[in-house]
């Protein structure tokens, strides 16, 4: 049986999105951030060193990191579904993507959220302008110019096919739904970016997203 080690507001929803779309069977550990350091919690630490969601085990077979558990559930229970064809340019588009997700798209992202926190986190009064004008300072001249940059360039993608590795939704896809929900949420993805836009309501609608959804438990990102 496949266990899903499933951080609640975190990259396990896509895991378990992928697994409704393959219609395999499968078994939720839910798991909860602290409050107060929205990290998860040091029980996931008894499944995989680094402590971090998502980690699927599968029999005696543990594995972690998004991409690798998707290209690992893909190549035991696929049968090809999701994937385009070898050697074609949808496949280098699709592998592509897989990791440009979180090997690009995502890091400032994860920026935005950490400065966010210095702006808000409680500090000795006389600290708090410093921190804020340093964290203000870095988003305006940094981050938020990369994230403007990497959604300019996913809408742009998205003007050539209807899916990002071609016509055909694939695992891609689910991949890169958590950086696109997440930029939706605190990134400034909004109406001015009709194709990412509508794409993330295609998702959001498709069957399987929905039973995740149900499974899964609240997801903020969901919108």
């Amino acid at each position: 049986m496949i266990v899903v080690h499933h951080l609640n507001n975190s990259r396990s929803q896509r895991i378990l999105w992928l697994l409704e779309e393959l219609g395999l069977d499968y078994e939720i550990r839910k798991y909860q951030r602290d409050p107060k350091t929205m990290l998860a919690p040091p029980e996931l630490r008894a499944i995989h060193p680094l402590g971090k969601s998502p980690v699927i085990t599968d029999g005696d077979v543990t594995v972690a990191e998004s991409g690798a558990i998707i290209e690992y559930l893909l190549e035991r229970y696929g049968n090809g579904r999701f994937v385009p064809a070898a050697g074609t340019p949808d496949k280098r588009r699709y592998t592509y993507f897989l990791h440009y997700a979180e090997g690009s798209a995502m890091t400032p992202l994860l920026l935005k959220l950490v400065f966010d926190r210095v702006e808000t986190s409680p500090m000795p009064f006389f600290a708090k302008p410093i921190a804020r004008g340093i964290a203000q300072k870095v988003k305006s001249s940094y981050v938020m110019p990369q994230i403007v940059q990497h959604l300019d360039y996913l809408e742009g993608e998205l003007g050539k096919s209807a899916w990002f590795a071609g016509e055909q939704f694939t695992a891609a896809d689910i991949q890169l739904s958590f950086v696109l929900e997440a930029a939706a949420a605190r990134g400034g993805l909004g109406a001015q970016y009709p194709n990412l836009t509508a794409w993330l309501a295609r998702i959001h609608a498709r069957p399987a997203y929905q039973r995740a959804l149900e499974r899964g438990g609240k997801y903020d990102y969901a919108k």
